[in-house]
């Protein structure tokens, strides 16, 4: 009997050894699926996000821009309008090269198409900027 009683005990060894080795085994693996389906991200904290398909909601606005913009001179003043360069105003509209810009920009590109479709032009009313550097106040004089 005392046979029957090791085979048993040690039979039972076997399949928790099995058992285990198996629960490992599928940890691992569950583990190598999750590393390969999930996605991959180049950047850290602040990645860039580019403008593609994954922005379904960027290209509406950029060729709704591109559309209010074919008028001679358009570009500029938009971009006086936001304080931005006229080529990075360029760069966001670009369809080969496309660059998204920050959100308060956004906001005012929003702001400036509602304003034009509403058959206002924001860039009109508004006071430029001065051209060149600020200079140093002066004092002024009695």
């Amino acid at each position: 009997m005392e046979r029957t009683h090791l085979s048993t005990n040690s039979a039972v060894r076997l399949m928790e050894a099995l058992g285990q080795a198996a629960f490992v085994a599928a940890e691992a693996g569950a583990l190598h699926a999750y590393e390969q389906l999930r996605p991959k991200r180049k950047g850290g904290f602040r990645q860039r996000r580019q403008p593609g398909q994954a922005t379904p909601l960027w290209n509406v606005l950029a060729a709704e821009l591109r559309g209010e913009l074919r008028e001679h001179g358009a570009k500029k003043r938009l971009a006086d309008h936001l304080g931005v360069p006229a080529q990075r105003l360029s760069e966001f509209l670009n369809a080969r090269q496309p660059r998204l810009p920050d959100g308060e920009v956004t906001l005012r590109l929003l702001h400036w198409l509602s304003e034009r479709q509403a058959g206002r032009d924001p860039t009109l009313t508004l006071p430029r900027k001065p051209l060149g550097r600020p200079g140093k106040p002066t004092a002024e004089k009695d």
